[in-house]
Protein backbone atom coordinates (compact mmCIF):
# COMPACT_ATOMS: atom_id res chain seq x y z
CA UNK A 1 0.00 0.00 0.00
CA UNK A 2 1.15 3.45 -0.54
CA UNK A 3 1.90 6.43 1.74
CA UNK A 4 -1.05 8.30 -0.34
CA UNK A 5 -3.12 5.11 0.22
CA UNK A 6 -1.96 4.45 3.44
CA UNK A 7 -3.21 7.92 4.68
CA UNK A 8 -6.46 7.87 3.14
CA UNK A 9 -7.06 4.32 4.65
CA UNK A 10 -6.21 6.23 7.97
CA UNK A 11 -8.54 9.34 7.76
CA UNK A 12 -11.51 6.78 6.01
CA UNK A 13 -11.25 4.20 8.99
CA UNK A 14 -11.75 7.04 12.03
CA UNK A 15 -13.80 9.20 9.97
CA UNK A 16 -11.17 11.99 10.30
CA UNK A 17 -11.11 15.21 8.24
CA UNK A 18 -7.66 15.43 8.27
CA UNK A 19 -4.82 13.74 10.13
CA UNK A 20 -5.35 15.19 14.03
CA UNK A 21 -1.70 14.60 14.44
CA UNK A 22 -0.18 15.99 11.94
CA UNK A 23 2.55 18.68 12.21
CA UNK A 24 1.24 21.44 11.30
CA UNK A 25 -2.73 21.39 12.17
CA UNK A 26 -4.69 24.40 10.65
CA UNK A 27 -6.28 26.86 13.13
CA UNK A 28 -4.68 24.59 16.28
CA UNK A 29 -4.37 26.14 19.42
CA UNK A 30 -3.78 24.54 22.23
CA UNK A 31 -2.11 26.49 25.21
CA UNK A 32 -2.33 24.66 28.72
CA UNK A 33 -2.56 26.52 32.16
CA UNK A 34 0.70 25.58 33.25
CA UNK A 35 2.26 27.48 29.85
CA UNK A 36 0.02 30.75 30.54
CA UNK A 37 2.63 31.82 33.64
CA UNK A 38 5.12 31.31 31.03
CA UNK A 39 3.68 33.76 28.61
CA UNK A 40 3.18 36.57 31.23
CA UNK A 41 6.99 36.06 32.73
CA UNK A 42 8.00 36.20 29.15
CA UNK A 43 5.88 39.60 28.74
CA UNK A 44 7.41 40.63 32.27
CA UNK A 45 10.71 40.08 31.53
CA UNK A 46 10.70 41.75 28.03
CA UNK A 47 9.25 44.99 29.48
CA UNK A 48 11.52 45.31 32.68
CA UNK A 49 14.55 43.29 31.66
CA UNK A 50 17.58 44.17 29.40
CA UNK A 51 18.85 40.55 28.62
CA UNK A 52 18.29 38.57 25.83
CA UNK A 53 15.43 35.83 26.67
CA UNK A 54 16.35 32.02 25.74
CA UNK A 55 12.85 29.51 25.60
CA UNK A 56 14.23 26.33 25.97
CA UNK A 57 12.62 22.66 25.41
CA UNK A 58 13.54 19.88 23.88
CA UNK A 59 12.29 19.00 20.27
CA UNK A 60 8.20 18.97 20.29
CA UNK A 61 8.46 20.51 23.78
CA UNK A 62 5.98 23.34 22.17
CA UNK A 63 8.44 26.39 21.74
CA UNK A 64 6.83 27.16 18.27
CA UNK A 65 3.14 26.99 19.96
CA UNK A 66 4.49 29.56 22.75
CA UNK A 67 6.19 32.00 20.46
CA UNK A 68 3.11 32.04 18.14
CA UNK A 69 0.87 32.70 21.43
CA UNK A 70 3.55 35.20 22.28
CA UNK A 71 2.88 36.80 19.53
CA UNK A 72 -0.64 36.91 19.40
CA UNK A 73 -1.08 38.65 22.65
CA UNK A 74 1.22 41.81 22.27
CA UNK A 75 -0.59 45.16 21.77
CA UNK A 76 -0.13 45.49 17.77
CA UNK A 77 0.09 49.25 17.80
CA UNK A 78 2.57 49.29 20.67
CA UNK A 79 4.79 46.43 19.54
CA UNK A 80 6.16 45.35 16.19
CA UNK A 81 7.19 41.79 15.94
CA UNK A 82 9.67 40.27 13.62
CA UNK A 83 9.63 36.48 13.38
CA UNK A 84 13.28 35.22 11.80
CA UNK A 85 13.60 31.29 11.51
CA UNK A 86 17.63 30.26 12.38
CA UNK A 87 16.61 26.61 9.82
CA UNK A 88 19.02 26.80 6.76
CA UNK A 89 19.82 30.75 7.43
CA UNK A 90 22.28 30.62 10.27
CA UNK A 91 25.19 32.68 9.75
CA UNK A 92 24.99 36.60 10.74
CA UNK A 93 24.52 38.23 7.34
CA UNK A 94 21.36 36.45 6.80
CA UNK A 95 20.29 36.79 10.44
CA UNK A 96 20.46 40.41 9.99
CA UNK A 97 19.04 40.47 6.49
CA UNK A 98 15.64 38.73 7.92
CA UNK A 99 15.28 41.15 10.74
CA UNK A 100 16.19 44.44 8.46
CA UNK A 101 13.63 43.12 5.96
CA UNK A 102 11.29 43.03 8.91
CA UNK A 103 11.74 46.39 9.93
CA UNK A 104 11.89 47.71 6.46
CA UNK A 105 15.36 48.65 7.16
CA UNK A 106 17.48 48.89 3.47
CA UNK A 107 21.47 48.19 4.71
CA UNK A 108 21.26 45.18 6.77
CA UNK A 109 23.67 46.13 8.94
CA UNK A 110 23.57 46.27 12.91
CA UNK A 111 23.65 50.40 13.58
CA UNK A 112 20.92 50.96 11.01
CA UNK A 113 18.69 48.10 12.53
CA UNK A 114 19.17 50.02 15.67
CA UNK A 115 18.50 53.49 14.20
CA UNK A 116 15.14 52.58 12.81
CA UNK A 117 14.79 50.68 16.35
CA UNK A 118 15.05 54.12 17.71
CA UNK A 119 13.06 56.10 15.59
CA UNK A 120 10.09 53.07 15.98
CA UNK A 121 10.54 53.78 19.93
CA UNK A 122 10.07 57.51 19.26
CA UNK A 123 6.33 56.73 17.72
CA UNK A 124 5.65 55.03 21.33
CA UNK A 125 6.53 51.14 19.28
CA UNK A 126 8.93 48.70 20.84
CA UNK A 127 10.28 46.21 18.29
CA UNK A 128 9.99 42.63 19.51
CA UNK A 129 12.73 39.96 17.42
CA UNK A 130 11.60 36.41 17.69
CA UNK A 131 14.34 33.29 16.43
CA UNK A 132 12.78 30.46 15.60
CA UNK A 133 15.17 26.97 16.09
CA UNK A 134 17.98 28.45 17.08
CA UNK A 135 20.08 25.76 17.87
CA UNK A 136 21.43 26.21 14.17
CA UNK A 137 22.74 29.41 14.64
CA UNK A 138 26.40 29.49 14.32
CA UNK A 139 28.59 31.05 17.04
CA UNK A 140 28.97 34.57 15.04
CA UNK A 141 25.17 34.76 14.69
CA UNK A 142 24.65 34.25 18.19
CA UNK A 143 27.38 36.91 19.15
CA UNK A 144 25.32 38.87 16.19
CA UNK A 145 21.80 38.36 18.21
CA UNK A 146 23.44 39.67 21.77
CA UNK A 147 24.80 42.35 20.65
CA UNK A 148 21.49 43.37 18.98
CA UNK A 149 19.81 42.55 22.61
CA UNK A 150 22.25 44.81 23.97
CA UNK A 151 21.45 47.97 21.63
CA UNK A 152 23.08 51.51 21.44
CA UNK A 153 21.55 54.83 22.47
CA UNK A 154 19.53 55.09 19.18
CA UNK A 155 17.48 51.95 20.40
CA UNK A 156 17.23 48.41 21.82
CA UNK A 157 15.42 45.60 21.03
CA UNK A 158 13.74 42.91 22.59
CA UNK A 159 15.34 39.47 21.44
CA UNK A 160 14.01 36.10 22.02
CA UNK A 161 15.53 32.70 21.44
CA UNK A 162 13.19 29.62 21.12
CA UNK A 163 15.51 26.95 20.69
CA UNK A 164 16.50 23.02 22.05
CA UNK A 165 18.26 22.69 25.38
CA UNK A 166 21.91 21.83 23.60
CA UNK A 167 21.92 25.87 22.26
CA UNK A 168 22.90 26.73 25.99
CA UNK A 169 26.08 25.53 26.52
CA UNK A 170 27.23 27.82 23.63
CA UNK A 171 25.39 30.39 24.69
CA UNK A 172 27.28 30.68 27.74
CA UNK A 173 30.91 29.77 26.07
CA UNK A 174 30.10 32.94 23.70
CA UNK A 175 28.97 35.21 26.57
CA UNK A 176 32.16 34.25 28.06
CA UNK A 177 30.89 34.64 31.73
CA UNK A 178 28.54 37.71 31.24
CA UNK A 179 25.26 37.89 32.28
CA UNK A 180 23.44 38.63 29.63
CA UNK A 181 20.70 36.09 28.73
CA UNK A 182 17.83 34.43 31.33
CA UNK A 183 16.57 31.09 30.16
CA UNK A 184 13.40 29.79 30.43
CA UNK A 185 12.88 25.94 30.67
CA UNK A 186 9.37 24.66 29.49
CA UNK A 187 7.98 21.91 31.58
CA UNK A 188 6.44 18.53 29.75
CA UNK A 189 2.54 18.46 29.74
CA UNK A 190 0.64 16.06 33.21
CA UNK A 191 -1.78 13.20 32.39
CA UNK A 192 -4.98 15.85 32.24
CA UNK A 193 -3.08 18.15 30.25
CA UNK A 194 -2.59 15.70 27.83
CA UNK A 195 -5.72 14.11 27.78
CA UNK A 196 -7.14 17.51 27.30
CA UNK A 197 -4.68 17.91 24.22
CA UNK A 198 -5.74 14.75 22.10
CA UNK A 199 -9.22 15.44 23.23
CA UNK A 200 -8.59 19.25 21.07
CA UNK A 201 -6.79 17.63 18.58
CA UNK A 202 -9.38 15.37 17.68
CA UNK A 203 -11.90 17.36 18.00
CA UNK A 204 -10.32 19.69 15.07
CA UNK A 205 -10.30 16.64 12.91
CA UNK A 206 -14.49 15.84 13.37
CA UNK A 207 -13.79 12.97 15.99
CA UNK A 208 -13.44 13.04 19.94
CA UNK A 209 -10.73 11.94 23.08
CA UNK A 210 -13.77 8.69 22.62
CA UNK A 211 -11.37 7.14 20.30
CA UNK A 212 -9.01 6.22 23.22
CA UNK A 213 -9.58 4.16 26.03
CA UNK A 214 -8.58 5.50 29.33
CA UNK A 215 -5.57 3.44 29.45
CA UNK A 216 -4.95 4.19 25.98
CA UNK A 217 -4.21 7.66 27.18
CA UNK A 218 -2.42 7.32 29.80
CA UNK A 219 0.04 4.85 27.71
CA UNK A 220 0.05 7.56 25.86
CA UNK A 221 1.30 10.17 27.86
CA UNK A 222 3.78 7.67 29.54
CA UNK A 223 5.69 6.68 26.36
CA UNK A 224 5.61 10.69 25.27
CA UNK A 225 6.56 11.45 28.82
CA UNK A 226 3.40 14.59 28.41
CA UNK A 227 6.47 15.96 25.01
CA UNK A 228 3.28 17.80 22.65
CA UNK A 229 5.30 16.45 19.76
CA UNK A 230 5.61 12.88 21.17
CA UNK A 231 2.42 13.02 21.71
CA UNK A 232 1.17 12.96 18.33
CA UNK A 233 3.75 10.53 17.12
CA UNK A 234 2.56 7.97 20.10
CA UNK A 235 -0.77 8.75 19.34
CA UNK A 236 -0.87 8.46 15.74
CA UNK A 237 1.13 4.98 15.81
CA UNK A 238 -1.47 4.07 18.58
CA UNK A 239 -4.51 4.53 15.98
CA UNK A 240 -2.57 2.84 13.44
CA UNK A 241 -1.96 0.00 15.39
CA UNK A 242 -5.62 -0.28 16.48
CA UNK A 243 -6.53 0.27 12.60
CA UNK A 244 -4.39 -2.94 11.31
CA UNK A 245 -5.32 -5.36 14.57
CA UNK A 246 -9.31 -5.07 13.49
CA UNK A 247 -8.20 -5.42 9.62
CA UNK A 248 -6.16 -8.16 10.12
CA UNK A 249 -9.07 -9.73 12.15
CA UNK A 250 -11.26 -9.18 9.69
CA UNK A 251 -9.51 -10.78 7.07
CA UNK A 252 -8.78 -13.63 8.68
CA UNK A 253 -12.40 -14.10 8.31
CA UNK A 254 -12.46 -13.56 4.51
CA UNK A 255 -10.88 -11.76 1.40
CA UNK A 256 -9.57 -8.62 2.49
CA UNK A 257 -8.56 -5.00 0.06
CA UNK A 258 -6.25 -2.45 0.68
CA UNK A 259 -8.58 -0.16 -0.41
CA UNK A 260 -11.13 2.33 1.84
CA UNK A 261 -14.36 1.51 2.43
CA UNK A 262 -16.37 3.26 -0.13
CA UNK A 263 -13.83 2.03 -2.70
CA UNK A 264 -14.46 -1.50 -1.80
CA UNK A 265 -18.46 -0.79 -1.95
CA UNK A 266 -18.32 0.99 -5.01
CA UNK A 267 -16.30 -1.79 -6.80
CA UNK A 268 -18.57 -4.86 -4.57
CA UNK A 269 -21.89 -2.98 -6.70
CA UNK A 270 -20.33 -2.75 -9.87
CA UNK A 271 -19.48 -6.67 -9.49
CA UNK A 272 -22.66 -7.63 -8.75
CA UNK A 273 -24.46 -5.47 -11.57
CA UNK A 274 -22.06 -7.23 -13.94
CA UNK A 275 -22.78 -10.76 -12.53
CA UNK A 276 -26.80 -10.29 -12.62
CA UNK A 277 -26.16 -9.25 -16.33
CA UNK A 278 -23.92 -12.29 -16.85
CA UNK A 279 -26.42 -14.38 -15.68
CA UNK A 280 -29.43 -13.16 -17.17
CA UNK A 281 -27.56 -13.34 -20.79
CA UNK A 282 -26.95 -17.20 -20.18
CA UNK A 283 -30.01 -17.70 -19.19
CA UNK A 284 -31.75 -16.35 -22.24
CA UNK A 285 -29.72 -17.91 -24.92
CA UNK A 286 -29.69 -21.45 -22.93
CA UNK A 287 -33.61 -21.52 -22.98
CA UNK A 288 -33.64 -20.24 -27.03
CA UNK A 289 -30.94 -22.36 -28.40
CA UNK A 290 -31.83 -25.48 -26.79
CA UNK A 291 -33.77 -27.95 -29.04
CA UNK A 292 -37.07 -29.29 -27.76
CA UNK A 293 -38.13 -32.89 -29.07
CA UNK A 294 -42.06 -34.03 -29.22
CA UNK A 295 -42.00 -37.38 -29.72
CA UNK A 296 -45.21 -39.37 -30.66
CA UNK A 297 -45.96 -43.09 -30.51
CA UNK A 298 -45.00 -45.76 -32.91
CA UNK A 299 -47.01 -46.81 -35.26
CA UNK A 300 -48.77 -45.04 -38.41
CA UNK A 301 -48.84 -41.97 -36.85
CA UNK A 302 -46.39 -38.95 -38.93
CA UNK A 303 -42.92 -39.65 -37.81
CA UNK A 304 -42.08 -36.49 -34.79
CA UNK A 305 -41.08 -32.64 -35.58
CA UNK A 306 -38.09 -31.23 -34.03
CA UNK A 307 -38.09 -27.96 -33.47
CA UNK A 308 -35.06 -26.19 -33.79
CA UNK A 309 -36.21 -22.53 -33.98
CA UNK A 310 -39.22 -20.06 -32.79
CA UNK A 311 -42.61 -21.29 -35.08
CA UNK A 312 -43.88 -18.73 -37.63
CA UNK A 313 -46.94 -16.86 -36.91
CA UNK A 314 -48.63 -19.47 -39.55
CA UNK A 315 -47.96 -22.35 -37.44
CA UNK A 316 -48.48 -20.58 -33.80
CA UNK A 317 -51.93 -20.32 -35.05
CA UNK A 318 -53.08 -23.95 -34.29
CA UNK A 319 -50.12 -25.69 -32.99
CA UNK A 320 -49.82 -25.99 -28.54
CA UNK A 321 -47.22 -24.78 -26.68
CA UNK A 322 -44.03 -25.78 -25.12
CA UNK A 323 -43.77 -24.21 -21.74
CA UNK A 324 -40.64 -23.78 -19.43
CA UNK A 325 -41.89 -24.61 -15.83
CA UNK A 326 -41.11 -21.38 -13.49
CA UNK A 327 -40.34 -19.37 -16.25
CA UNK A 328 -42.67 -16.83 -14.94
CA UNK A 329 -40.82 -16.61 -11.69
CA UNK A 330 -37.58 -13.68 -11.28
CA UNK A 331 -34.27 -15.12 -11.40
CA UNK A 332 -32.50 -15.23 -8.24
CA UNK A 333 -30.30 -13.38 -7.29
CA UNK A 334 -26.94 -12.60 -4.90
CA UNK A 335 -28.68 -11.31 -1.82
CA UNK A 336 -27.06 -7.63 -2.00
CA UNK A 337 -30.24 -5.67 -0.56
CA UNK A 338 -30.73 -7.27 2.41
CA UNK A 339 -26.75 -6.62 3.60
CA UNK A 340 -26.74 -4.36 6.13
CA UNK A 341 -23.20 -2.90 7.29
CA UNK A 342 -23.57 -1.50 10.77
CA UNK A 343 -20.47 0.51 12.25
CA UNK A 344 -19.19 0.16 15.38
CA UNK A 345 -17.90 2.57 18.10
CA UNK A 346 -15.79 4.14 18.70
CA UNK A 347 -13.24 3.14 15.70
CA UNK A 348 -15.77 4.41 13.04
CA UNK A 349 -17.00 7.49 13.94
CA UNK A 350 -18.26 9.94 11.56
CA UNK A 351 -16.43 13.16 11.27
CA UNK A 352 -18.63 15.85 12.85
CA UNK A 353 -21.09 14.68 14.81
CA UNK A 354 -22.11 16.19 17.94
CA UNK A 355 -20.17 15.10 20.99
CA UNK A 356 -17.91 13.43 18.44
CA UNK A 357 -19.45 10.18 19.44
CA UNK A 358 -21.12 8.88 16.47
CA UNK A 359 -20.31 6.59 13.95
CA UNK A 360 -21.02 6.68 10.11
CA UNK A 361 -21.51 4.39 7.22
CA UNK A 362 -22.74 3.86 3.71
CA UNK A 363 -25.66 1.20 3.56
CA UNK A 364 -25.14 -1.38 0.38
CA UNK A 365 -26.80 -0.74 -2.91
CA UNK A 366 -29.65 -2.46 -3.33
CA UNK A 367 -30.95 -4.39 -6.38
CA UNK A 368 -33.93 -6.06 -7.03
CA UNK A 369 -33.81 -8.88 -9.19
CA UNK A 370 -34.88 -9.02 -12.54
CA UNK A 371 -37.56 -11.84 -14.07
CA UNK A 372 -37.04 -14.60 -15.83
CA UNK A 373 -37.48 -14.65 -20.03
CA UNK A 374 -40.00 -16.79 -20.51
CA UNK A 375 -40.23 -18.96 -24.23
CA UNK A 376 -42.91 -20.48 -25.36
CA UNK A 377 -42.20 -23.10 -28.92
CA UNK A 378 -44.69 -24.18 -30.57
CA UNK A 379 -44.60 -28.32 -31.63
CA UNK A 380 -46.33 -29.75 -34.56
CA UNK A 381 -50.48 -31.18 -33.75
CA UNK A 382 -50.53 -34.09 -31.01
CA UNK A 383 -52.62 -36.95 -32.87
CA UNK A 384 -55.31 -39.38 -31.10
CA UNK A 385 -53.02 -39.97 -28.11
CA UNK A 386 -51.51 -38.27 -25.67
CA UNK A 387 -47.94 -37.34 -26.55
CA UNK A 388 -44.72 -38.43 -24.80
CA UNK A 389 -42.48 -36.11 -24.11
CA UNK A 390 -38.83 -37.08 -24.67
CA UNK A 391 -35.90 -35.98 -21.94
CA UNK A 392 -35.06 -32.45 -23.12
CA UNK A 393 -31.60 -31.33 -24.48
CA UNK A 394 -31.62 -28.74 -22.36
CA UNK A 395 -32.44 -28.09 -18.48
CA UNK A 396 -35.92 -26.85 -18.19
CA UNK A 397 -39.12 -29.10 -18.00
CA UNK A 398 -41.52 -29.48 -21.03
CA UNK A 399 -45.15 -30.02 -20.32
CA UNK A 400 -48.01 -29.35 -22.75
CA UNK A 401 -49.95 -26.22 -21.67
CA UNK A 402 -52.91 -23.98 -23.67
CA UNK A 403 -52.34 -22.74 -26.91
CA UNK A 404 -50.57 -19.59 -27.62
CA UNK A 405 -53.84 -17.80 -28.87
CA UNK A 406 -54.64 -17.63 -24.90
CA UNK A 407 -52.71 -14.71 -23.06
CA UNK A 408 -49.77 -16.53 -20.99
CA UNK A 409 -49.73 -15.44 -17.62
CA UNK A 410 -48.61 -12.26 -16.66
CA UNK A 411 -44.64 -12.76 -14.49
CA UNK A 412 -45.64 -13.08 -10.64
CA UNK A 413 -45.40 -9.87 -8.69
CA UNK A 414 -42.55 -9.89 -5.80
CA UNK A 415 -44.01 -10.25 -2.86
CA UNK A 416 -44.12 -7.25 -0.66
CA UNK A 417 -41.38 -6.62 2.07
CA UNK A 418 -42.64 -7.17 5.32
CA UNK A 419 -43.31 -4.51 7.57
CA UNK A 420 -40.03 -3.35 9.73
CA UNK A 421 -40.96 -4.34 13.37
CA UNK A 422 -41.46 -1.50 15.81
CA UNK A 423 -38.39 0.06 17.50
CA UNK A 424 -37.28 -2.00 20.42
CA UNK A 425 -37.25 1.20 22.58
CA UNK A 426 -38.32 4.67 21.71
CA UNK A 427 -37.04 8.07 22.62
CA UNK A 428 -39.52 8.23 25.66
CA UNK A 429 -37.56 4.95 27.69
CA UNK A 430 -33.97 7.47 26.98
CA UNK A 431 -36.42 10.35 27.41
CA UNK A 432 -37.13 9.33 30.71
CA UNK A 433 -33.43 8.34 32.32
CA UNK A 434 -31.91 10.88 34.30
CA UNK A 435 -29.42 13.03 32.56
CA UNK A 436 -26.68 11.95 34.85
CA UNK A 437 -26.58 8.38 34.28
CA UNK A 438 -24.56 6.51 31.67
CA UNK A 439 -25.43 4.07 29.12
CA UNK A 440 -22.97 1.71 26.72
CA UNK A 441 -22.86 2.83 23.00
CA UNK A 442 -22.63 -0.20 20.41
CA UNK A 443 -22.98 0.34 17.08
CA UNK A 444 -24.25 2.89 14.64
CA UNK A 445 -26.27 1.55 11.47
CA UNK A 446 -27.53 3.82 8.54
CA UNK A 447 -30.71 1.30 7.83
CA UNK A 448 -32.82 1.02 10.84
CA UNK A 449 -33.18 -2.44 10.42
CA UNK A 450 -29.86 -3.58 11.13
CA UNK A 451 -30.37 -1.41 14.28
CA UNK A 452 -33.83 -3.66 14.72
CA UNK A 453 -31.69 -6.97 13.93
CA UNK A 454 -28.81 -6.86 16.71
CA UNK A 455 -31.04 -5.81 19.25
CA UNK A 456 -33.29 -8.66 18.56
CA UNK A 457 -30.51 -10.82 18.39
CA UNK A 458 -28.78 -9.96 21.25
CA UNK A 459 -31.83 -9.41 24.27
CA UNK A 460 -34.38 -6.58 26.06
CA UNK A 461 -31.55 -4.84 27.79
CA UNK A 462 -30.42 -3.39 23.94
CA UNK A 463 -32.10 -0.47 22.51
CA UNK A 464 -31.55 2.18 20.18
CA UNK A 465 -32.46 5.63 18.97
CA UNK A 466 -32.37 7.80 16.17
CA UNK A 467 -30.26 10.73 15.62
CA UNK A 468 -29.78 12.73 12.52
CA UNK A 469 -26.32 12.64 10.94
CA UNK A 470 -24.77 14.52 7.60
CA UNK A 471 -28.83 14.77 6.76
CA UNK A 472 -29.23 11.43 6.79
CA UNK A 473 -30.81 8.91 9.95
CA UNK A 474 -28.08 7.00 12.17
CA UNK A 475 -29.91 4.48 14.19
CA UNK A 476 -27.54 4.19 17.69
CA UNK A 477 -28.08 0.74 19.67
CA UNK A 478 -27.43 1.26 23.57
CA UNK A 479 -27.10 -1.26 26.18
CA UNK A 480 -28.13 -0.35 29.61
CA UNK A 481 -28.54 2.50 32.31
CA UNK A 482 -25.55 2.57 35.02
CA UNK A 483 -25.59 5.31 37.61
CA UNK A 484 -22.12 6.22 37.21
CA UNK A 485 -19.51 5.76 34.41
CA UNK A 486 -17.35 3.38 36.05
CA UNK A 487 -20.59 0.76 36.57
CA UNK A 488 -21.02 1.39 32.71
CA UNK A 489 -17.17 0.76 32.35
CA UNK A 490 -17.55 -2.53 34.59
CA UNK A 491 -20.85 -4.09 32.85
CA UNK A 492 -18.92 -3.65 29.57
CA UNK A 493 -16.62 -6.33 30.67
CA UNK A 494 -19.45 -9.16 31.03
CA UNK A 495 -20.83 -8.19 27.84
CA UNK A 496 -20.18 -11.24 25.18
CA UNK A 497 -16.86 -11.12 23.60
CA UNK A 498 -18.28 -10.35 20.00
CA UNK A 499 -19.76 -7.29 21.43
CA UNK A 500 -16.39 -6.03 23.31
CA UNK A 501 -14.60 -6.26 20.07
CA UNK A 502 -16.62 -3.52 18.53
CA UNK A 503 -15.18 -1.48 21.45
CA UNK A 504 -18.34 -0.33 23.05
CA UNK A 505 -17.81 2.68 25.23
CA UNK A 506 -19.79 4.98 28.11
CA UNK A 507 -21.78 8.23 27.07
CA UNK A 508 -24.65 9.64 29.54
CA UNK A 509 -28.24 9.96 28.30
CA UNK A 510 -27.93 14.22 28.76
CA UNK A 511 -26.06 13.69 25.45
CA UNK A 512 -27.99 11.43 23.82
CA UNK A 513 -31.28 13.20 25.15
CA UNK A 514 -30.20 16.47 23.32
CA UNK A 515 -29.49 14.32 20.18
CA UNK A 516 -32.58 13.06 19.76
CA UNK A 517 -34.33 16.36 20.14
CA UNK A 518 -32.46 17.43 17.50
CA UNK A 519 -33.58 14.67 15.60
CA UNK A 520 -37.65 15.57 15.68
Amino acid sequence: MTSLHADEAFLDHYHFTHDPFGSRVPGFKFFPAQRKPVLGQLHHLARYSQLLLVVSGPDGSGKTLLRQALVASTNKQAVQSVVVSARGASDPASILRQVAQGLQVQRPELPAILAQVGQLALTGQEVYVLVDDAEDLSDAALTSLLSLAVGNADGRPHVFLFADSQLLPRLEHVAAGDECFHVIELQPYGEDETREYLAQRLEGAGQGIEVFSDDQVADIHEQSAGWPGVINQVARESLVDAMSAQRGAASRGGFSFSLPRKHLLALAVVAIGVMAAWLMQGRVVEDVDAPVIAQLPLGDAPPPAVITEPATAATSAVAPAIQFEGANQPLPLPLVGEAQPVIREPLAQAAGLSDAEEADASGAADIAPEPAVSVNVPVAPVVTEPAKVAPPVAPPVVKPVAPVAAAAPPPAKPQAPAAAAKPAATGDWYAAQVGSRYTLQILGARLESGAQAFVKANGADYRYFKKQHQGKPLYVVTYGSFATRDAAQAALRTLPAKVQAGKPWPRNFAGIQQEIAQAR
